[in-house]
């Protein structure tokens, strides 16, 4: 049976708002019994259930930005907050979306703060989402900073696809050459193999290599996948710890080309996110430490946290941030400006900004770098395996002639 809470007022007229709960089949049926005990209903809303995902949240990026986007239109509209969230809870189209609503919305209605109905869903909204908005509330201007956070998770959101369509092209080709290479030495390589043998000829070298290759492939194909499984499985379980989390995102910072992507995505994220909640009203040293929780990076999330850390102690963000090597040198010296002016807020803005259309220069460099590379080293190993096989045929040819 469905529990239902409500909020109502004595038919009186004296006394205060009741609220409770109560099990019944229907929101009519509670009604009813609301007029029978002589009170006049307020508010009747079933009770959310409780939402347990066992496998994430079912909630992603995407439906968040929409979700901020029309709530900051509906609040900054002069919606009130209840009505907005119960709009937005009716309307949304991921279910799992509509129950965390649900939830907030129920909350509220309790008399908790929106930050805080928002902080019993982590996984849905982020440290950096709750403490915003708890700015917002606490100041009185949670319209400007809902619209400020749907424009800072839009951008986010861009940023992030921007840097995954990166990635597709290559993963592409990388595949269809791996299924290439597979079937060439599964299939076609012991065709050749059998006429060699039966023909008696002498084979060369680069012949012999791609022989022994699918020799290897057939008998060994399974220890080849497990060592391919046991190895990216070794490789997240050293992500798992701090030095080896460490170790791994340095090395993906110093990767020719990609690494320059990734470097330059971290300082767009890292100074958008920071500006974006400086000049929402959080302070500096929750900032950083907000800041360095979303880096997605180990290197940068560590610098952040040492700038943290200097601010603790009375000194400036840039020293730090400096000496850690990753931000460039234009970026520090920026940010040491607006620590000395009392523009840092401003300064960020304009440092993620620029960067946004680093990362989209990064992205046209590895596209049209990655796509010559990976078609030569296509045509190398696939070419050179054909060629590999026909050196002897050549020379049968030729001791015929």
């Amino acid at each position: 049976m469905p529990v239902f809470t409500y909020s109502a007022r004595p038919a009186t007229g004296t006394g205060g708002i009741q609220q409770g709960e109560i099990d019944l089949k229907s929101k009519d049926e509670v009604l009813a019994h609301l007029h029978k005990q002589k009170l006049i209903p307020v508010s009747v809303r079933e009770k959310p259930k409780d939402l347990t995902l066992k496998f994430g949240t079912g909630v992603g990026t995407r439906d968040i930005v929409i979700f901020t986007r029309q709530f900051a239109t509906m609040i900054n509209s002069g919606l009130p907050l209840v009505q907005a969230l119960d709009i937005l809870a009716e309307q949304t189209e991921n279910d799992a979306l509509r129950k965390v609503i649900q939830d907030v919305l129920y909350d509220v209605e309790s008399g908790h703060t929106l930050a805080d109905a928002m902080g019993k869903h982590p996984k849905v909204f982020t440290d950096l989402y709750v403490n915003m908005v708890a700015a917002g509330e606490a100041g009185g201007i949670l319209d400007t900073i809902l619209l400020r956070l749907a424009t800072f998770l839009e951008k986010n959101d861009a940023l992030v696809r921007k840097i995954k369509g990166a990635m597709i092209y290559p993963g592409v080709i990388f595949t269809v050459a791996a299924a290439a290479v597979a079937i060439l030495l599964m299939f076609v390589i012991p065709t050749f193999q059998t006429m060699f043998a039966s023909a008696g000829v002498p084979l060369p070298l680069p012949t012999r290599i791609v022989i022994m290759m699918s020799i290897i492939l057939q008998g060994y194909w399974w220890a080849i996948g497990a060592g391919i499984i046991g190895t990216i499985f070794a490789i997240r379980q050293a992500y798992q710890t701090d030095p080896g989390r460490l170790a791994i995102d340095r090395l993906m910072l110093n990767i020719p080309i990609l690494g320059n992507l990734q470097r330059k995505a971290a300082v767009a994220r890292f100074t958008r996110t920071l500006g974006t909640l400086v000049s929402s009203g959080v302070s500096i040293l929750e900032g950083l430490e907000i800041t360095a929780k979303t880096a997605g990076n180990r290197v940068i999330h560590d610098a952040v946290m040492n700038s943290r850390a200097s601010i603790a102690g009375g000194e400036t963000i840039a020293g730090p941030l400096k000496e850690s090597g990753v931000f460039p040198p234009m970026v520090v010296q920026m940010i040491n400006v607006g620590e000395q002016t009392g523009g840092l807020d401003e300064m960020l803005t304009k440092i993620a900004d620029f960067y946004d259309e680093e990362v989209d220069a990064a992205v046209e460099a590895l596209l049209s770098a990655m796509e010559p590379i990976m078609i030569v080293v296509l045509g190398v190993v696939v070419g050179g395996m054909i060629v590999a096989m026909y050196l002897p045929i050549f020379d049968m040819i030729n001791a015929v002639g």
